[in-house]
């Protein structure tokens, strides 16, 4: 049974999470703040969590934090904050998925069984599992980064995204063909998950990554990796 964390100070959102959850057979454990939500990811290791930035203890980017300090598990967050910056900051401490409040209950499923299946993915045949650069190494099977000498660290969202553009080199990869795969979603107003998470990317492979070599955008149509 695949287990997920609700962390959430509203009693009726909780409520609401918790019954749709448990419908659709999945274990819920949930937290109404930011220790006991440390706490139970400890004790009951969760496959996925869902997590409210505005607690009333300490900020959600604090507990993101403090999961990604021994844990790779898919962090979806749920918060009412819109600010790029806000969704930027979340994403670099470590979140998966920001998802906007009020929401769909769909959507949110369905953003959850993508998280959930990104971490069942089968390792890629030893042939693909190497893609090697003039600045950076990818090891796909090991998951592992390294630019210039030194490792870099990629959520698991990131591997997702990074995983389909370079075992498709050359190969124009669609928005929507994107979406679907990595957040089960395909409506073209989601795009600005694709650029948020594409310039993340670049920041962390390419050397200019206001003029990226490898991550090329094609404008209003997709992206591609040039190797």
């Amino acid at each position: 049974m695949t287990r997920v964390l609700v962390v959430e100070d509203d009693p009726q959102l909780v409520r609401a999470l918790v019954i749709n959850l448990q419908a659709r057979h999945y274990g819920v454990d949930a937290a109404p703040d930011g220790a006991t939500a440390l706490r139970l990811a400890a004790a009951r290791q969760p496959d996925v969590v869902l997590l409210d930035l505005g607690l009333p203890d300490m900020d959600g980017v604090d507990i993101i934090k403090g999961l990604r300090g021994w844990s790779r598990v898919p962090i979806l967050v749920l918060s009412a904050r819109q600010a790029s910056d806000e969704k930027v900051a979340a994403l670099d401490a470590g979140a998966d998925d920001y998802v906007t409040k009020p929401f769909s209950m769909d959507e949110l499923l369905a953003r959850l069984r993508a998280a959930v299946r990104r971490t069942e993915d089968t390792p890629l045949v030893p042939s693909a599992a190497l893609v090697e650069t003039e600045h950076f190494t990818l090891d796909l099977l090991a998951k592992k980064a390294v630019r210039d000498g030194r490792d870099v660290r990629l959520t698991p969202t990131e591997w997702h995204l990074l995983e389909i553009l370079v075992t498709n080199p050359g190969r124009l990869i669609t928005q929507r063909q994107l979406l679907q795969e990595v957040w089960g979603v395909s409506q073209s107003n989601k795009s600005n998950y694709l650029r948020v998470y594409m310039a993340q990317l670049r920041r962390k492979l390419e050397t200019d990554p206001s003029h990226p070599r490898y991550l090329i955008t094609e404008p209003g149509m997709g992206y591609r990796f040039e190797g």
